[in-house]
């Protein structure tokens, strides 16, 4: 038996060092998986301040990974920004890390292989829930500038919360904060993010008002961040009848709870500073109002005070403002009384000219009138039956004063007048005949005698 506990017979194994174990190791590997290409999702990526990248390749499924590590001339090359979750393809060469003995994949060349399976579902679920409008802007609260009580959501282990309660207490000691613990990562995280978001819901409508919520927790991967992905959680911030921040993860970590929250913070000491104004600076500005109202209540009571000394200088000697008074109403007498007369002086120049030309107005409106008299007068003389009859006609009338005009009003031996131009016929019908036929003749004074018709 050896030392081993082996038999005899068997050969001793070589007794390695651990550096040189480590090296053949790598050696190995470097030979029979040179220039390998591997297919999985980004998680943890990194970027070291010398420009050399660190990350971990994961399968889709989640159950194995590989660590690795990207030279700056190489991560120099990559046309893209490498992102949690996303699928890509690494060719470069496995190497062992001998300070740690780890595994690790030296990438050579990146390339996107399209979104992981996290992502492509986180992204199914944004533009469903986008869809219904749970991210809208619209539906956004504002916060209150100076809560009284702040909910806090994440897990009593979390230094989260360490840091949220020490930005709380240096900036507003007097706010109250009530914290409500859930998981923030793991399996069972959802649902007790849901509870604990219900449980300070139903205290804010029992009697324990909040004016804001922080749902927070540190940074991690996309899996670790994934309970904040969870269409629950998402739809408990949205229902929440409290206005609520988020701040999960670092400032380049992105969740569905960011979109959904009414506020996001880049990280969860951010958001306690976004929902509690510096107690120092709301005093400051409250000495600059109290200064300014001092400075403007001096102003006003130095004015009042001036205008009391002016009142009471005047009253101090009555008689002098009553001559004061009186000589002014004096000035307005003697400033009427000459513009009166500077009125009666002015009506008298004028008045001889108005009297001119009323003077000339009402003769040329007389003569006009006595034209248009004249000529209507001649028009009336020449309408006179007087002119009518001047010239040789007569107007014949029956015992009733009737004008006769035609040969049918009379018969013979009836009494006629004829009025002519110097006096007045009286005549008897002998005779009527129609126009053609024979010319009744009249005898003058009722003889009867027969006149025979001109020839």
């Amino acid at each position: 038996m050896n030392r081993w506990g082996e038999p005899a017979e068997r050969p001793l194994a070589r007794v390695w060092g651990v550096s040189a174990l480590v090296q053949a190791i790598g050696d190995s590997l470097a030979t029979r998986f040179a220039g390998c290409v591997v297919r999985g999702e980004i998680s943890g990526f990194t970027r070291a301040a010398s420009g050399h990248g660190y990350f971990t390749l994961k399968d889709e499924r989640g159950q194995a990974s590989l660590r690795c590590a990207m030279f700056r001339r190489a991560l120099s090359q990559v046309d893209f920004q490498p992102a949690e979750g996303m699928l890509v393809e690494a060719r470069g060469n496995l190497a062992v890390y001998e300070a740690r003995g780890e595994l690790q994949l030296v990438v050579e060349g990146l390339q996107r292989a399209g979104a992981g399976a996290l992502y492509e579902q986180f992204l199914r679920l944004k533009a469903k829930l986008e869809a219904e409008g749970l991210f809208d802007v619209a539906r956004k609260r504002p916060i209150p500038g100076y809560p009284r009580r702040i909910g806090v959501v994440t897990s009593l282990a979390a230094a989260a919360l360490h840091d949220v309660l020490t930005a709380l207490a240096r900036r507003v000691p007097h706010v109250e904060v009530v914290v409500s613990p859930a998981a923030v990562q793991g399996a069972e995280a959802p649902a007790q993010l849901v509870q604990a978001l219900a449980a300070l819901t139903l205290a804010h409508l029992g009697g324990t008002p909040l004016d804001a919520i922080i749902v927070c927790r540190g940074g991690g991967s996309m899996e670790d961040l994934w309970s904040f992905n969870d269409e629950r959680v998402v739809r408990a911030v949205v229902g929440c009848p409290v206005p609520v921040i988020s701040g999960v993860g670092h400032e380049t970590d992105v969740t569905l709870v960011d979109f959904a929250a009414d506020l996001r913070a880049p990280t969860p000491t951010a958001a306690a500073e976004m929902v509690a104004r510096d107690r120092g600076d709301a005093l400051a500005q409250l000495d600059a109002l109290a200064q300014h109202l001092s400075h403007r209540m001096g102003q006003r009571l130095d004015g009042q005070a001036q205008r009391l000394d002016q009142i009471a200088f005047r009253l101090t000697r009555p008689s002098q403002l009553l001559g004061q008074h009186v000589q002014r109403l004096h000035m307005a007498e003697h400033r009427m009384l000459a513009a009166c007369q500077r009125r009666v002086q002015g009506g008298g120049q004028a008045l001889p000219v108005l009297q001119a030309r009323l003077m000339r107005a009402t003769a040329s409106q007389l003569a006009q009138a006595q034209a248009r008299l004249e000529a209507r007068g001649d028009r009336l003389e020449a309408l006179s039956p007087q002119r009518v009859l001047e010239r040789g006609y007569a107007w014949l009338a029956d015992a009733g004063g009737h004008a006769i005009t035609g040969v049918a009003q009379v018969q013979p031996g009836q009494a006629v007048s004829a009025t002519l131009a110097d006096g007045l016929l009286q005549l008897r019908v002998t005779d009527a005949e129609a126009r053609g036929e024979t010319a009744a003749a009249v005898a003058p004074g009722g003889a009867g005698t027969s006149i025979s018709p001109a020839s």
